[in-house]
C-alpha cells in the first residue's frame, strides 16, 4: 500500500517503537503506585520521556511536560482550564474541532465571547483583523500551527506579539508539525503548546500532552488520583501531576519517547527538507493534471517553498478536488484501483472548508511522512492523471 494519510496517523513506524512498546508491556508497573522496580521503571521511562520532548521541542521546564491521551484531550484541558465565564477567545478559521467544540461549549455554558480570524478563498488568515480581534479583554489566542486542510503554516512570532501586546496567552495546536517543522517553544515565546504523538512524531496511537510556560494557571478539569500528595482534596498544584489524572499510558510513552529519540537522531530540519522536497514534487506534478485544483496557499514557483518563513514554509499536506469526481469517490477509487491510501471528507474542520468553498464537496487530502518516498508521490499524481483523463 501506498500510504499518503500521515495527517491522520502515521502508518510505518520505526522499529525502536514497536520494540520499546513491547519491552513497557512485559516489565513496566504504574508510576508513581509502587516502589519495585516496575514501577520505578515505568517511572524513569516517563520521566525520560518528557526530558526527551522537552529537548526536541525547544522547552526548558521538562516537568511540565504533561502527557495526556491525545491532542483532544490536550486541547481540551488547556481550553477548558484557561478560560473562564465572560472571557474573551480568538481562533482562527484553520482550527479543528478538538478547538471547536470546546469553544462552541464555553459560548453556550459560560457566556464567552469568541471571535475567529477568517480565512480567504486560498486558504490564508487575515492577520489584520487578529489584530483588531484582540483586545486588552482577551483571556486566549489559539492557533493552528499548520492547518491539517491546507498544510498552510501561521506566523507564530505574529501571534505572540499581537496577543501578549494586551496580555493575552496564545495556545498553539501543533498536532501537524510537532516532529515534521522545527519549534522552538521557548524561542516562540509561545504559553500552552499541544501536540500528539501518533503523527510526524511516529509514537503510539493514544499519547500526545500539553507543555505548559511556567507563568500559566490550568486549572484541572479532570480530578482523580495521581500517586502523590493523595491528601489533597483537590489535584496538587505542583507539575506534572496537576493536570495528570489518573494512571498514565507508560507503555505508549515509552514508545513515544523511542519515536521522539528517533526523531531527533534524524533531526527535525532534515525531516522537514525531505517533507518540503515531497510537497513541491507533489504540486508541481499534480499541476499538470486536467481538472485538478489544489487548495491552499503555493508559490508560483514551487520551488521558492523552502521553510525559510512562514510564507515560504508548509507541513506535509496538499488537499485537492477533481473534476467528474467526487471527493469520496476519488478516494475510494484511488484504495481501490491504485492501493493507495489518502482521507477525503471534512477533515474535521467545518470552518475552513466553509472558506474554500467545499462545505459541500470536501475534498481529498494526501498527506507525507519520514517513509514516503519520491516514487510514491508520482505513482499518486500518475494516478491522478488516469483518473481524470477517465471521465474527459
Amino acid at each position: 500500500m501506498i500510504y499518503l494519510n500521515c495527517a491522520a496517523t502515521s502508518y510505518k513506524r520505526p522499529q525502536c517503537v514497536v520494540d520499546a512498546v513491547s519491552r513497557a508491556l512485559c516489565s513496566f508497573g504504574s508510576t508513581g503506585r509502587g516502589a519495585a522496580s516496575a514501577e520505578l521503571d515505568a517511572a524513569r521511562a516517563v520521566m525520560v520521556a518528557r526530558e526527551r520532548i522537552a529537548l526536541l521541542l525547544g522547552f526548558s521546564h521538562p516537568e511540565r511536560v504533561v502527557f495526556a491521551a491525545n491532542a483532544t484531550d490536550a486541547l481540551n484541558k488547556a481550553i477548558l482550564g484557561i478560560v473562564k465565564p465572560g472571557d474573551h477567545v480568538v481562533a482562527t478559521d484553520w482550527d479543528h474541532n478538538s478547538v471547536l467544540r470546546p469553544l462552541n461549549r464555553l459560548q453556550k455554558k459560560r457566556n464567552v465571547k469568541v471571535d475567529y480570524v477568517p480565512a480567504n478563498l486560498q486558504g490564508c488568515l487575515d492577520w489584520d483583523v487578529l489584530e483588531r480581534l484582540v483586545s486588552p479583554g482577551t483571556r486566549l489566542v489559539v492557533v493552528t500551527h499548520a492547518s491539517n486542510l491546507t498544510g498552510n503554516i501561521c506566523d507564530l512570532e505574529r501571534v505572540v506579539t499581537v496577543a501578549h501586546a494586551v496580555g493575552a496567552l496564545v495556545l498553539v495546536d501543533a498536532s501537524q508539525t510537532a516532529g515534521s517543522v522545527p519549534i522552538n517553544f521557548d524561542d516562540l515565546g509561545v504559553d500552552v503548546l499541544a501536540f500528539t504523538g501518533h503523527k510526524a512524531l511516529m509514537g503510539p496511537q493514544g499519547t500526545g500532552g500539553l507543555l505548559v510556560a511556567p507563568h500559566v494557571a490550568i486549572e484541572a478539569v479532570i480530578q482523580g488520583g495521581t500517586g502523590v500528595l493523595s491528601f489533597e482534596e483537590e489535584m496538587p498544584q505542583v507539575y506534572p501531576e496537576h493536570l495528570e489524572a489518573g494512571t498514565l499510558n507508560s507503555h505508549g510513552i515509552a514508545g513515544l519517547s523511542a519515536a521522539v529519540d528517533f526523531v531527533s537522531e534524524q533531526g527535525v530540519c532534515a525531516v522537514h527538507r525531505h517533507d518540503l522536497a515531497l510537497v513541491r514534487q507533489f504540486v508541481a506534478e499534480a499541476r499538470q493534471v486536467p481538472g485538478i485544483e489544489l487548495y491552499g496557499s503555493f508559490p508560483d514557483n514551487i520551488s521558492e517553498l523552502n521553510g525559510e518563513s512562514s510564507q515560504k514554509d508548509h507541513a506535509p499536506i496538499v488537499t485537492l478536488n477533481l473534476d467528474g469526481w467526487t471527493s469520496s469517490e476519488l478516494a475510494r477509487v484511488l484504495s481501490v484501483e491504485y492501493d493507495i491510501s489518502v482521507r477525503a471528507g471534512a477533515h474535521c474542520a467545518p470552518r475552513m472548508h466553509r472558506a474554500l468553498g467545499t462545505q459541500d464537496t470536501g475534498s481529498v487530502r494526501f498527506s507525507f511522512g519520514f517513509y514516503t518516498t519520491e516514487d510514491e508521490i508520482h505513482k499518486a499524481t500518475t494516478a491522478l492523471n488516469e483518473l481524470a483523463k477517465s471521465v474527459m
